[in-house]
């Protein structure tokens, strides 16, 4: 028998999404948002197993009623509508996940979870998500851990503007890690770090890229390990020299502070044209003892734009939108927690990658 889902939010994410649940025949979807351009398009693309409904996604009380008897509750809305939803998500007895990068969004889900008789996964995507099932477990290799450090980046595969850069997701989610605090372990100790700051370079197959703090990216990692690691940070990979750009944007011309966030956001949805031709960088490090020696292990992975049930998803969509999925996947079959709180680093790597929905992270480059 189908299982009941709902799917808060039809934008670039929440099309990839019912793009992979909808051809399996097991999720009885429904999709609601507020926007009825969307939803029309939702209709046009035909996706089978699939209902529409037009709401306001702000209305606490009608998004639990819409909740309401779904097993399942997925939300891929903006992250300020976070603690509405994943309220709603509880009254309605629903397991709850989400894709925010939020810090203080998902510390609210965290409270919500608490005594829940449903389970409450938050932070499902690539990062948070993915990349955090990649660092827990390489670090589980290690007797003691010194460093883990964590790199991701979506980028365009053909880059030709002065930022190197395509809009592939959310704007208001990119926004939103560049001007936030990031969270990480120096010598043992928690502590926030400052967005944009932390600046490195490397290459990878040749290319070179720059890679700096981002707020958001480590999820629930850095709880995890406290105690057990003396460094774990998350930095974002960019091409060279798009953070200066930025960070001209953001500090020299104020359009960080939370009031004019609007203006910047308008400027780079009017400047920077969106892609479907991008890859998405994952890279884990991690350095600690073993068998009595200093060792270091890395995990590498490259993921690109694909044709999917005869639609062309794009690496960021592929991969948030697949993450997500397997987690549902994994708990609605009993494979992971059913209840409470559920992090992210609680799921086997190997298992995750089994997964149809997470066979197309086992499908990338090496």
């Amino acid at each position: 028998m189908a299982t009941k889902l709902i799917l808060l939010g039809a934008g670039k994410i929440g099309d990839a999404i019912l793009n992979l649940l909808s051809h399996t025949s097991d999720y009885q979807i429904t999709v609601a948002d507020r926007d009825p351009e969307r939803l029309k398009y939702v209709e046009q693309a035909g996706f089978p197993n699939t209902r529409i409904v037009q709401a306001d996604l702000g209305d606490k009380a009608a998004v639990t009623e819409l909740i309401r008897g779904h097993k399942v509750t997925m939300s891929a809305c903006p992250y300020f509508l976070t603690p509405i939803i994943a309220g709603a998500a509880r009254e309605a007895n629903s397991h709850y996940f989400d894709l925010t990068e939020d810090v203080e969004s998902t510390r609210i889900v965290k409270q919500l979870a608490e005594g829940a008789d449903c389970a409450f996964v938050p932070q499902c995507g690539l990062a948070p998500g993915f990349i955090s099932i990649v660092a827990n477990d390489v670090a589980k290799r290690f007797e003691t851990l010194r460093d883990v450090s964590m790199r991701v980046g979506a980028l365009p595969t053909f880059p030709n503007n002065a930022l190197k850069y395509n809009l592939t997701w959310s704007t208001d989610g990119l926004i939103n890690e560049y001007c936030n605090p990031c969270e990480a372990i120096v010598d043992g100790e928690l502590r926030e770090t400052a967005a944009l700051e932390e600046i490195e370079h490397f290459s990878l197959d040749g290319i070179d890229y720059e890679a700096f703090n981002t707020s958001g990216g480590l999820g629930t990692l850095c709880e995890s390990l406290e105690g057990k690691v003396q460094n774990l940070n998350y930095k974002t990979v960019r091409y060279p020299g798009h953070r200066d750009i930025v960070k001209v944007l953001i500090r020299d011309l104020q359009l960080g502070k939370l009031e004019r966030r609007p203006i910047l956001k308008e400027v780079l949805e009017t400047a920077i044209p969106m892609t479907k031709q991008d890859v998405v960088l994952v890279f884990v490090s991690v350095v600690g003892m073993r068998d009595g020696r200093l060792e270091q292990e890395s995990y590498a992975k490259k993921i690109y734009a694909q044709q999917v049930n005869g639609q062309l998803l794009s690496a960021i969509q592929l991969t948030t939108a697949s993450g997500i999925c397997t987690m549902v996947d994994l708990v609605v079959t009993g494979k992971l927690p059913q209840h409470g709180l559920v992090r992210q680093e609680q799921t086997d790597l190997s298992e995750f990658l089994g997964n149809r929905f997470g066979q197309y992270y086992a499908a990338g480059s090496a």
